[in-house]
């Protein structure tokens, strides 16, 4: 008898990640965000998405395994770049 390990759970996650203000460097954010790196976690595609009055917030794809990236850990994580961040939303969640 062949027992398959069980597959990974994973979801996708896109992010709006939200800067201060219209002068903030969003390529210097961009860099801040992919650096965080963790087991499980794989960053994607990412673009400029208009919130208004100029701003724009880095709407960021990433892929986590279920059991070991959370998402609270994950928005920790990106708000601690507070001289860049201001708010993390998630856009779109989904298991894969």
């Amino acid at each position: 008898m062949n027992s398959k390990p069980a597959p990974i759970a994973k979801s996708e996650i896109v992010l709006d990640v939200k800067p201060w203000d219209d002068e903030t460097d969003m390529e210097e954010l961009e860099k801040n965000v992919r650096s965080i790196e963790l087991d499980g976690l794989l960053w994607g595609t990412s673009r400029l998405e208009p919130v208004g009055y100029g701003i724009n917030a880095l709407r960021i794809t990433c892929v986590v395994e279920d059991d070991k990236v959370g998402m609270d850990d994950l928005e920790e994580l990106i708000t601690a770049f507070e001289e860049f961040v201001q708010s993390v939303d998630v856009f779109l969640f989904q298991r894969i």
